[in-house]
């Protein structure tokens, strides 16, 4: 059976970020709000609370999961950020964007493109998942909270509860997210490429 925690979406009680963060590093399978929709996420070096995560989702190992991160700083770990593509980022940051960059030795192979050597990185504008990042100190490996057999995510964390409690450790509950899928922009070469668009506009690009 998973805690259930109401945390406030614009001033996160920091004791229910603290106990969240803590499950997380214990190998927990969180459910959690971002600026698009309700996401799935655990420790970045849990190979098992992957695993779970992807038989929720019935997903394969070809799946890309995405880093969550606090700030551009730490993106800055986990990726090659030249000049042009730090700067665009920088004018885009935070917000429902998941770039496509050139990965770093800092994250595990399992997670990377198995070709490319690229990694799905994003800094959501939501208060609750940048206090997690920033609580955990590293990024939160991350997928849409999807269910098989489904197009969209589910909203309502009341919903997520009843058909996920004996699935995850955690459900935090964040208030309405929204059921757009991020815009993925690939950044690996000199031309911004637009992969999906979705919650975040395009229009300044």
């Amino acid at each position: 059976m998973s805690q259930f925690f109401q945390i406030h979406p614009e001033n996160p009680q920091k004791r229910l970020i603290r106990q969240a963060v803590e499950i997380i590093k214990q190998g927990g399978v969180v459910v959690y709000p971002t600026d698009s929709a309700y996401a799935l996420g655990c420790h970045l070096g849990d190979k098992a609370a992957m695993e779970r995560i992807q038989r929720i989702r019935q997903l394969d190992s070809k799946h890309n999961f995405t880093l969550v991160c606090r700030d551009l700083s730490e993106i800055a770990i986990y990726a090659k950020l030249g000049n042009s593509v730090f700067r665009f980022i920088k004018a885009h940051t935070p917000g429902a964007y998941t770039y496509i960059l050139n990965a770093t030795t800092e994250v595990p192979r399992r997670l990377m493109h198995p070709k490319r050597r690229t990694i799905g990185i994003r800094v959501p504008d939501n208060a609750i998942a940048l206090a997690l990042a920033e609580e955990l100190g590293e990024p939160i490996m991350s997928t849409s909270l999807i269910l098989p057999g489904e197009d969209l995510p589910l909203t309502d964390p009341y919903d997520i509860r009843d058909l996920l409690q004996s699935q995850v450790d955690l459900i935090i509950d964040g208030g309405y997210c929204g059921m757009d899928a991020t815009t993925v922009v690939d950044l690996t070469e000199d031309e911004v490429q637009i992969v999906r668009e979705g919650a975040g506009p395009v229009d300044s690009f």
